[in-house]
């Protein structure tokens, strides 16, 4: 019995529609996303050899730049919300929501508590030129020091986020003493574990870590 032919049809699809669904999503992200602002200062970190990688996310980080000028920044905005509110009923700055708001979207902070509220009041452009004339977050070998600072934001930091990994990412010219007192002030509140961001340098050929690394790979 013969059987009948189907008749073949076009698979071509027209995806056109399909093209402007997707330029409209990439115009959407585009004008939606915020950018991390810029860190105020520019740190050469020393080289290391160590892979291991830094968390992506819930991150302390603790700035000290070649001067030795310490600053402070937590990577969640939402958290960042709730830690100047913390800082600014503990230490009671009389902060706007406006300039909350500039914390929160902002990048690290570099100046004293009696410096912030008018830093925060500023724009982005003047805040620049603010950070290139300021000392830093004050900081002291002691937490219970009314002139250790970093100690009430770390201490702030942690009661708004219990979750965060801390990381010390330090100039290669700054002074051993700064950073000796960033890592004396998370001793002070417990804390004996944390990063320090560097470089990636290649393994020495002859050293220990060359050959652990060539038995590594032997095996």
């Amino acid at each position: 019995m013969p059987h009948a032919k189907l008749p073949r049809k076009s698979t071509n699809i027209d995806m056109t529609a399909m093209c402007d669904v997707a330029f409209l999503l990439l115009t959407f992200f585009m004008l939606a996303t915020k950018f991390k602002p810029d860190e105020p200062v520019v740190v050469k970190t020393p080289s290391s050899i160590s892979e291991i990688p830094i968390p992506d996310t819930d991150i302390m980080l603790i700035t000290v730049d070649e001067k030795g000028r310490v600053f402070f920044s937590i990577d969640n905005k939402l958290k960042r919300k709730e830690l100047i509110d913390n800082i600014d009923e503990y230490k009671n700055l009389g902060l706007t929501e406006g300039e909350k708001t500039s914390f929160a979207i902002g990048s690290s902070i570099g100046v004293p508590f009696n410096q912030l509220k008018s830093y925060l009041a500023a724009d982005p452009e003047q805040q620049k030129e603010y950070t290139k004339a300021a000392s830093g977050v004050p900081t002291d070998t002691s937490v219970d020091s009314e002139n250790n600072e970093l100690a009430a934001w770390i201490r702030s930091a942690r009661n708004t986020n219990p979750r965060l990994r801390i990381c010390i990412k330090a100039d290669g010219d700054a002074s051993y003493p700064a950073v000796k007192k960033v890592i004396k002030t998370l001793e002070g509140w417990k804390i004996f574990k944390f990063n320090l961001i560097t470089g990636l340098k290649a393994v020495p050929v002859g050293s220990a870590a060359w050959e652990m690394s060539q038995k590594g790979e032997s095996k």
